[in-house]
């Protein structure tokens, strides 16, 4: 096949890489995430490949590299933006609430539309497949919220990354309850894991830092990018909760004088580590950034549009996100109040509920469930979003522009004046 020679490969890669900046520009300017311009453009190029009979090629192991990458890279730049000052503690206390709370009921809700209406689920099995569906896509919400004001803004960046760390714990705590080896376990043993891994993440982190201050070559940014990728895939395979070691370390690296306190702090060079700090800010917005844009143009080129022809995708997607934007006005106007707008529709689900789905163990997959309920609560939430969003910001325009056309009246000033009376002017 000629489209798939080194030069064209290049060709090809560079082509979207540029695109997609494109898209981004796009996005920023009318709020269309550039997450769906990406599938779209997946979507055609399949069509692409169709007529010149690469239609048959298999993306599927490049899709779940690049989704691990993704997510330790998009987990790893919002850990980055976290500033854990103590006027940061009660929204990050509250986001946190919000998406655990949110996690739980949608998952919940989802579990139950899915063993009603999809042959073949059992209880444990459906909560397994909903998990997915419920958490919020970082890696769509962060781009897009950047419009937003600055309170707005850092809860969804907030609420985001601990739906990804927690719907990610769930999942996998889920899939060891049904390995019957791992059953006996319970909850005890969750509780193991995770105090596990927040040991081996602190104790990593504090040891990356002190290591690589003091490493004088210029291509240490890399060396530590793949550090943090052994540690994942290591932790992965010891079956420890490994998102929580990339969010402790860009939580560690990002507050160090908080963390490196009394006889810690003269172990670090805070110069040096500041400028670590700043490379790997810079690069993981960039890998993040070319990571995300490959992931999901291979994930339009792998969906199949004919699934959302069914009926029962339908019923069933519509049903899932109504129960989500349901409990998501139910939990926001319990803990923000009534100003929910646009938080109530930026709830999208993206990157993360591909990579669990393609996750579910073989032996408990449900031949009755059908891939076009996930993507159609893909883009259905996603377009939500983006319709929120452009409202939101005409909203804000309207009252700029009110405001604007209405200023305050003002009078001009003048200092009285002050009389004087005959007596007075005797004196004088």
């Amino acid at each position: 096949m000629d489209f798939l020679t080194s030069y064209n490969l290049i060709i090809e890669a560079s082509v979207i890489i540029i695109l997609s900046f494109f898209f981004g520009e796009v996005s920023r300017k009318t709020n269309i995430p550039s997450v769906l311009m990406l599938i779209l453009l997946g979507i055609g190029l399949k069509f692409v490949l169709d007529a010149v009979g690469g239609g048959d090629l298999n993306f599927d192991p490049i899709l779940e590299v690049l989704g691990i990458i993704g997510l330790i890279m998009i987990v790893l730049e919002a850990a980055l933006e976290l500033k854990l000052r103590k006027d940061k503690y009660l929204p990050i206390a509250k986001a946190l609430g919000i998406a655990l709370i949110g996690l739980i009921g949608s998952t919940w809700i989802a579990a139950l539309i899915l063993q009603e209406f999809i042959p073949g689920m059992d209880t444990k099995t459906a909560w397994l497949y909903a998990t997915p569906l419920s958490i919020l896509s970082s890696a769509i919400i962060i781009p897009s919220v950047s419009g937003l004001t600055e309170v707005k803004k850092e809860f969804h960046i907030y609420e985001s990354t601990f739906s990804d760390i927690l719907g990610i714990m769930l999942f996998y705590f889920l899939t060891g309850q049904i390995d019957a080896a791992e059953h006996s376990s319970g909850l005890a043993g969750f509780a193991g894991n995770l105090v596990l891994t927040l040991v081996i993440s602190f104790i990593a982190s504090y040891l990356i830092i002190l290591v690589f201050q003091n490493i004088r070559s210029h291509v240490k940014l890399f060396l530590l990018i793949a550090v943090l990728l052994l540690l994942y895939s290591v932790g992965k395979q010891m079956h420890l909760s490994s998102l929580i070691i990339i969010l402790i370390f860009g939580l560690l690296i990002a507050n160090m004088q908080l963390f490196f306190r009394g006889p810690l702090s003269k172990w670090l060079n805070l110069e040096k580590a500041k400028g670590i700090y700043e490379g790997l800010h810079v690069i993981t917005m960039e890998t993040a950034f070319v990571v995300r844009t490959f992931f999901f143009v291979i994930f339009g080129l792998t969906i199949s549009l004919a699934s959302l022809a069914s009926l029962n995708v339908a019923l069933v997607s519509g049903l899932i996100i109504l129960s989500i934007y349901l409990i998501r006005f139910i939990i926001l106007r319990i803990f923000v109040g009534a100003d929910i707008v646009p938080q109530l529709y930026i709830a999208p689900r993206g990157l993360i509920t591909i990579l669990l789905f393609n996750a579910i163990p073989t032996e408990v997959r449900v031949e009755g469930f059908e891939a076009g309920i996930l993507l159609f609560i893909i883009i259905a939430t996603s377009l939500i979003m983006t319709f929120a969003m452009i409202y939101d910001k005409r909203r804000t325009s309207r009252a700029v522009k009110k405001a604007q056309d209405n200023p305050v009246g003002y009078v001009r000033w003048k200092a009285p004046s002050i009389s004087v009376g005959p007596e007075e002017k005797e004196t004088h």
